[in-house]
């Protein structure tokens, strides 16, 4: 899980006290890869869940099995689009113009 607070407040902290099987590896926040994952739920919610209606849990939990079977016949990697200088160019705006802001 990325390193939000909200993952080391006292009852998340005492949930995984109570459950030793689950070990937590914090990576630090905006990790490529987890990124990537984070694409694919995006993915899921926008192509299956968005407009969707569900009856139930069971239903949902359907559903969304139903899709990634389908996502997996036919895998497709995502590939990154801009250059890191472009990455790190943007941000440079960005920050400008928040900084720049008036605010």
């Amino acid at each position: 899980m990325d390193n939000v607070s909200t993952h080391k407040t006292p009852v998340i902290k005492r949930w995984l006290a109570a459950h030793p099987r689950f070990t937590v590896h914090f990576t630090p926040t905006s990790s490529s890869w987890l990124n990537l994952v984070e694409r694919w739920f995006s993915e899921l919610t926008t192509k299956k869940l968005q407009r969707a209606s569900h009856a139930s849990v069971r239903a949902l939990n359907r559903d969304i099995r139903a899709w990634i079977e389908t996502w997996n016949d036919d895998p497709r990697p995502y590939v990154w689009t801009k250059t890191a200088d472009q990455i790190l160019d943007s941000i440079t705006r960005y920050c400008t113009r928040i900084k720049n802001s008036g605010h």
